[in-house]
């Protein structure tokens, strides 16, 4: 093999690459989004969140993980300041507060208005919810901004930040006027996981609330 046929067969792959990296950096919000959905049937990340109250008085903030399977299975942990799991099982919603040893269950379909989780890890959860639009770009970041076709939901609208084809931050706006940010770190696109993320079974004793 000639030293020309291997310099010209690095530049045809470095031009190939450089013309995908430039289509991904053209892409929009919506782009992005549908390749998110389309593309990530599984997921995992960090995340830490930020809740501001509606006069600014008060801010709360918390951490912890999150992972997902379409359609409709996610995992939801709050690791700090205190614990706290939030399960979708396809079916249900399953919300369990350690320190009250409480349970609250709710169908799944009912509660997406109430849990970030649900929107990102649904096939269509959020534009059949929501009417979505593109809204520009930020941070080096392309945004889609969300407002619910119910108003039911609990939310005034949400946005994304979408980079590399990943929601990177999510902002929700609630009825009250507070403000929940998101900022997603670590992605992973694509993990196996074991199905058994996905179930909750309560713990003995604790107290189910809504089933």
């Amino acid at each position: 093999m000639s030293a020309r046929f291997v310099r010209d067969g690095a530049r045809a792959l470095l031009a190939a690459l450089a013309l995908g990296a430039a289509a991904a950096a053209g892409a929009t919000g919506l782009e992005q989004l549908h390749a998110f959905v389309g593309g990530a049937r599984t997921g995992k990340a960090s995340f830490t969140q930020r809740v501001v109250g509606k006069a600014q008085s008060s801010v709360k903030e918390s951490a912890g993980t999150f992972t997902f399977q379409r359609p409709g299975k996610f995992r939801w942990a709050y690791e700090r300041p205190y614990e706290q799991l939030i399960v979708g099982d396809g079916g249900k919603l399953w919300i369990y507060d350690r320190d009250l040893n409480q349970v609250i269950v709710r169908k799944l379909d009912l509660a997406l208005g109430s849990s970030p989780a649900a929107l990102l890890a649904g096939d269509n959860a959020l534009e059949k919810n929501f009417d979505v639009s593109d809204a520009g770009r930020g941070d080096g970041m392309e945004l889609i901004e969300a407002k619910p076709k119910s108003a039911e939901s609990g939310f005034l609208r949400v946005r994304i930040g979408f980079r590399d084809n990943l929601p990177r931050v999510m902002e929700l706006t609630d009825t009250f006027g507070n403000v929940t940010t998101l900022v997603f770190g670590a992605f992973e696109r694509n993990p196996a996981l074991d199905v058994s993320l996905f179930r909750f079974v309560p713990p003995q004793g604790a107290d189910v609330v809504g089933e």
